[in-house]
């Protein structure tokens, strides 16, 4: 931490300073006044951008996207083209918004008129660009998983802290009502005392070989690869060429992600973590099997099943063999919640379950129990974009802040490491380290490849 002081010399010297238009820059008049709009960055332009952060985004009156940033030159003019085609729409004015093109999203951080950056980048790419945003005072709608790693999980908490900046986590189930109402019903004791909760994940399966091909000149390759090894370019591994829409490879390769576990595990962890009241902890032991592929270019976890400890005495068991949501069992009945008929992209694995109930109980008189006004309420919010909006006016806290991402993401880290060690793992929540486990500890981060990377940040 001591040789991190701010933004490396490599890293500051390839981004140029852009100043990008806007009505008044919010550093002259006050931190985003009720009059004035929220401008906005994109960084990335992938599917979930185009199919979720940026509709739910633009929408609001008081945000205004005005710059978008990706290493595929090609997507990038899409971003350009769908974000002044959605104003021309909503406005019935063409050229409402000269939306900036940056193929490096310093660029877009370091602009001036910029007060925010929605980061919709693939997972290898999450934290980074996270703290030079908050570095530069920017607040930050983050896609999850927080990190690649537990130690720059950590690293991006505590700089969120330190600048009081305001960051959304992805995490957008915490936007919707049931699960909500879900963890309120738990956690004021309508089940009983709550001994189990059993989440539903998938894995994904297995992939052919893909040969190398030759780099698309449209795609800054080494810098799409960051901090990670350096490997032949495939399209299979990157992202496909001719949709936005579809799934990419890099999804599935662990060198990016850990797969399903963090790509949609943190979801489902950081909900049950509401109900279990262990938002800002983490269990005790976890001990995890799973099928990794023996062959082809994906190699992240297939079918798996875990078991995380407690020392609340919560046993918490993850598998795809569950329905894909999260069941609270307690000594008096149990409660499941779910997306329903809710998904964000085709290849949502909520779809698999829109013919389950989005809330079922043991006895249905559970679910039309009040809630009282001297019994726990949590966090209300109506819709996750839209909360973080609204709490870079107020500066409140958002509905899925920073440390509570990273706690439910670290959750997801380390069933993934007891995945790959195949035994039973100590874990420490407050040190954030595992107990008397040197080959475990080593997972905790992984090299990277300068000059990308949060090691070479400057704090």
């Amino acid at each position: 931490m001591k040789r991190r002081k701010f933004i490396s010399n490599t890293i500051t010297a390839a981004a140029g300073t852009v100043v990008i238009p806007t009505i008044i820059p919010s550093s002259v008049i006050g931190k985003n006044p009720p009059s004035d709009k929220i401008n906005i960055g994109q960084i990335g332009f992938g599917r979930i951008a185009m199919v979720h952060d940026l509709e739910e985004t633009l929408k609001y009156d008081v945000a205004r996207v005005i710059a978008v940033a990706d290493y595929d030159s090609i997507r990038l003019a899409k971003g350009k083209e769908f974000i002044e085609n959605y104003y021309t729409k909503k406005t019935g004015k063409t050229g409402y918004v000269n939306v900036k093109t940056c193929e490096d999203y310093h660029e877009i951080i370091s602009g001036k008129g910029i007060d925010a950056v929605i980061i919709s980048t693939p997972d290898h790419w999450h934290a980074q660009p996270a703290i030079e945003a908050a570095l530069a005072g920017k607040d930050i709608y983050l896609q999850k998983p927080n990190s690649l790693t537990i130690a720059e999980g950590r690293l991006l908490s505590d700089v969120i802290k330190r600048k009081g900046v305001i960051l959304q986590v992805g995490t957008q189930q915490r936007s919707s009502v049931q699960f909500r109402y879900a963890a309120e019903l738990v956690r004021n004791g309508r089940i009983g005392k709550l001994h189990t909760v059993k989440i539903g994940l998938p894995g994904d399966s297995a992939g052919p070989e893909a040969p190398e091909q030759p780099v698309p000149k449209n795609l800054n390759y080494d810098a799409w690869l960051g901090s990670t090894p350096e490997v032949y370019y495939t399209e299979m591994r990157v992202h496909p060429q001719n949709s936005i829409t579809d799934r990419p490879g890099w999804l599935r390769c662990q060198q990016f992600g850990a797969g399903m576990i963090t790509g949609w595990g943190q979801h489902h962890y950081e909900s049950a973590a509401w109900g279990m009241d262990t938002e800002y902890t983490g269990p005790a032991t976890v001990e995890a099997v799973a099928q990794f592929p023996k062959s082809g270019l994906w190699d992240v976890h297939g079918d798996f099943m875990s078991k995380a400890e407690y020392k609340n005495g919560i046993t918490v068991l993850t598998s795809g063999g569950y329905p894909n949501g999260i069941k609270y069992e307690g000594a008096d009945g149990w409660i499941f919640v779910t997306r329903g008929d809710y998904s964000v992209t085709p290849s949502d694995p909520a779809a698999e379950s829109k013919n389950i109930k989005a809330l079922d109980a043991s006895d249905p008189g559970i679910l039309t129990s009040v809630i009282g006004p001297n019994e726990i309420h949590l966090y209300e919010s109506n819709e996750h974009h839209g909360n973080w909006l609204e709490c870079i006016k107020s500066r409140k806290e958002p509905i899925s802040p920073a440390e509570v991402g990273h706690r439910a993401c670290t959750i997801c880290l380390v069933t993934h490491i007891a995945m790959k060690l195949g035994r039973k793992l100590y874990w420490d929540p407050e040190k954030e380290r595992f107990i008397n486990d040197d080959e475990a500890n080593k997972w905790l981060s992984l090299p990277q490849r300068k000059p990308y990377g949060t090691d070479y940040l400057r704090m």
